[in-house]
């Protein structure tokens, strides 16, 4: 426990003014809210003090046509967007404008997330406080399934020249499972941090035996996504501690190599700890002198469909002028490709983290009309890991959907058919991450995850979800281990698996599950 003290000393934490007090305001779902009062630095009221976010409510598809029309016009920053709502960001003296160009049915259907002020104080309550304690008390970093909320490197959202560090510090400490990596290096030379976790079992010769099965775990390929990094870290920290002390995590490490890459974005990333807590894309120039960045998730060649963007550099889906522009997609996609050519690697699962609207999403993102070759085994696993999420302690509920029937394309639905047909996109759904892995790379098993919340907070959820959104990010992770060794694919006696499989951290609740079967069986890999 010496050398944790010791090493976290070395680390240290960011040191914010913090100020006390509270109000409550409501939200969109008509609930209150805690928002800290604080004497706010000048430059946060300079940047966001004069902005709100709006939750704009859908009675058709013409309503939804109409506001992205809008938006797209005068540039506004959309948070989120579904069927039947979307978060819109805009500065307050621009709400007139925006609403003169809507139709009655959404100048009278819209509820404040942020006021003015609200939001720059949303801001600074998501940065480190100065109450954060320097020095690791002993069971700070005790090993278990579920680390207890205490642990001081979980009680705020890290900048990056904290978290690798740390990353380095797990690869010098746990050296029997855990190696350091850089997986690329960023438009403006940051490495891509990545910590890869496994054991390797020997042939009788002393070599690997035949070809690695790995997943993937990444965040923050959207900066201002921050619980997407702190969750990255948190799962891989849980897994780290565990080795050698949980049955479940050790034949996890035995069976697979597991690559947890948090800062997927690094310079988008470091700027948003620096200059704009909400900005979201990469920090490439576009050729406009006004507008930098280019939206990662959408610059994958699959299906790109960057011409949506072309003109536009300013908007925050910009795909860039041609595919793999975004220096670090491309980084990205070039180290994957490496692996599978060169160090005899076989990649099975792939999880990209974002944030916020609490749903798990199976491919593809591109097209609804398009079917996924195995999408039995993908609607089917993505139910058990929502599921899994949901059990969690204090675990949230999590939509299980195709990644076309999420927040960036169309939805066909039945309710969606009562407001009058298919609602149009508010950014492209082609180009991302979760249909070029599965397609290119034949991962099986790719999703991406829409952690918390709902749109309380949005992206400045409060650091006291850093370890309950860990936590159930952290079961879907061992739920996707138990079915990847065969484990679950539920067996109608309700043993979700053997001695492998079982939930045996002291520290551990049991989860309640529900009657009956509701998997398919499914082959071992």
């Amino acid at each position: 426990m010496q050398l944790w003290r010791k090493a976290l000393n070395k680390i240290g934490a960011i040191d914010w003014a913090h100020h006390g007090g509270k109000t409550s305001i409501a939200t969109a779902g008509g609930k209150e809210r805690e928002v800290e009062r604080q004497q706010l630095p000048p430059e946060l009221l300079s940047r966001y003090g004069t902005d709100v976010v709006w939750r704009f409510n859908f009675t058709s598809a013409e309503d939804a046509l109409a506001l992205a029309e809008a938006a797209d016009q005068l540039r506004l920053d959309v948070w989120e967007f579904n069927e039947n709502w979307a978060d819109v960001r805009l500065a307050k003296d621009a709400v007139s404008t925006l609403l003169a160009l809507l139709p009655p049915s959404l100048q009278q259907s819209h509820t404040p997330l942020f006021g003015d002020l609200e939001l720059a104080e949303a801001v600074f309550a998501s940065y480190p406080s100065s109450t954060t304690p320097m020095t690791l008390s002993p069971r700070s970093f005790t090993p278990s399934l579920h680390p207890p909320s205490t642990d001081i490197f979980f009680q705020e959202y890290r900048p990056l020249s904290v978290i690798a560090p740390w990353m380095r510090l797990m690869s010098s400490i746990f050296t029997t499972h855990v190696r350091f990596l850089s997986i690329g290096v960023s438009y403006e030379g940051r490495d891509i941090p990545a910590l890869r976790l496994g054991v390797h079992p020997k042939n009788n010769k002393g070599k690997p035996s035949g070809p690695r099965k790995t997943i993937l775990v990444t965040g923050g390929s959207h900066a201002r996504e921050w619980i997407s990094t702190s969750t990255v870290t948190y799962v891989a920290w849980s897994i780290i501690t565990s080795y050698g002390k949980s049955a479940l995590v050790t034949s996890m490490l035995e069976s697979f190599d597991w690559v947890f890459i948090p800062t997927l974005n690094p310079d988008g990333y470091v700027y948003s700890w620096e200059t704009d807590r909400l900005w979201r894309k990469s920090r490439q120039p576009t050729g406009s002198k006004l507008c930098v960045g280019i939206d990662l998730d959408r610059s994958y060649p699959f299906h790109w469909d960057g011409n949506v963007t072309r003109e536009n550099p300013c908007s925050e889906s910009y795909a860039g002028k041609e595919a793999f522009e975004g220096v670090e997609a491309k980084r990205f996609a070039e180290w994957a490709k490496n692996e599978t050519e060169h160090n005899n690697v076989t990649f099975v699962g792939f999880l990209d983290l974002h944030s916020y609207s609490q749903q798990v999403l199976w491919p593809y993102s591109y097209s609804c009309e398009a079917e996924p070759p195995g999408l039995e085994n993908l609607e089917e696993l993505a139910l058990g890991l929502a599921k899994a999420m949901r059990l969690a302690r204090g675990g949230a509920h999590y939509m299980a959907a195709s990644a076309c029937e999420g927040n960036v394309g169309f939805r066909r639905s039945e309710s969606s058919e009562k407001k009058g047909g298919i609602l149009p996109r508010f950014e492209s759904g082609g180009g991302s991450a979760l249909d070029w892995f599965y397609e290119e790379l034949k991962v099986e098993y790719a999703y991406q995850i829409k952690l918390r919340d709902t749109g309380s907070y949005g992206f400045l959820l409060p650091k006291g979800n850093i370890v309950p959104t860990g936590r159930e990010a952290l079961d879907a992770v061992y739920y996707l281990g138990k079915y990847l060794m065969g484990e679950v694919g539920f067996q109608e006696s309700g043993n979700l698996g053997g001695k492998a499989a079982s939930w045996d951290d002291a520290t551990s609740q049991p989860h309640e599950e529900e009657e009956g079967p509701w998997e398919l069986r499914r082959r071992r890999l």
